[in-house]
């Protein structure tokens, strides 16, 4: 069965190759910008189904796994940083608090999407100036909404996780299972097959 991953992201590559799905990537370049009033979590649901929805109308004989990844501390939207600068100052500000991380997932086959979206609290320990500063001399914030990975360095920031982790790395795993199985796909370890009766 050929899988598309609609995402360049390297972490959500490594977590289909961890489970043992073999895809083929083909990010899909969409306009994200907000619609007036839309909240994070509807938001990055929309991308999902969008960018899943773009590349499976290019793919009709693919399964088309899409995500978005949002980080949210009270009200504000934090994204991928510009530059260095910027991530030291949202790290500063997601110092010693919890934020949510909302992970939306879609999966595209047949002309169909499912989707849904994890929510995630992550509560970072109190950081000092120059541990934000030598993290962020990593690299590791530059790629990554909220300028943090929780599975390199990023893993020594945070104090506590309340929900999915794979959601927090970028994409649900156990979510992205069940949508599997709503298109009529099974997840079999290892492999993906067509399910005798989509649930």
């Amino acid at each position: 069965m050929r899988v598309i991953l609609a995402s360049s992201s390297p972490r959500r590559r490594e977590l289909l190759a961890m489970i043992g799905i073999p895809h083929e990537v083909m990010p899909a370049d969409i306009d994200e910008s907000y619609l007036p009033g839309e909240p994070p979590n509807a938001h990055a649901e929309r991308l999902a189904r969008e960018k899943g929805r773009v590349i499976a109308e290019r793919n009709p004989d693919a399964v088309v796994i899409s995500a978005d990844t949002i980080v949210v501390i009270n009200g504000e939207v934090l994204g991928k940083p510009r530059d260095a600068a910027h991530a030291v100052r949202m790290l500063r500000q997601l110092s010693g608090r919890t934020h949510t991380v909302f992970t939306a997932v879609a999966v595209a086959r047949d002309g169909r999407v499912e989707s849904g979206v994890e929510a995630v609290t992550v509560t970072f320990r109190e950081l000092t100036e120059a541990e934000i500063i030598a993290y962020v001399g990593t690299g590791e914030p530059m790629d990554k909404a909220g300028a943090y990975g929780i599975q390199g360095y990023g893993a020594t920031i945070v104090e506590r996780i309340d929900g999915d982790y794979f959601a927090v790395m970028g994409l649900a795993l156990g979510r992205m299972v069940a949508l599997l199985r709503r298109v009529g796909v099974r997840y079999e370890f290892r492999a993906l097959e067509p399910a005798e009766e989509p649930a």
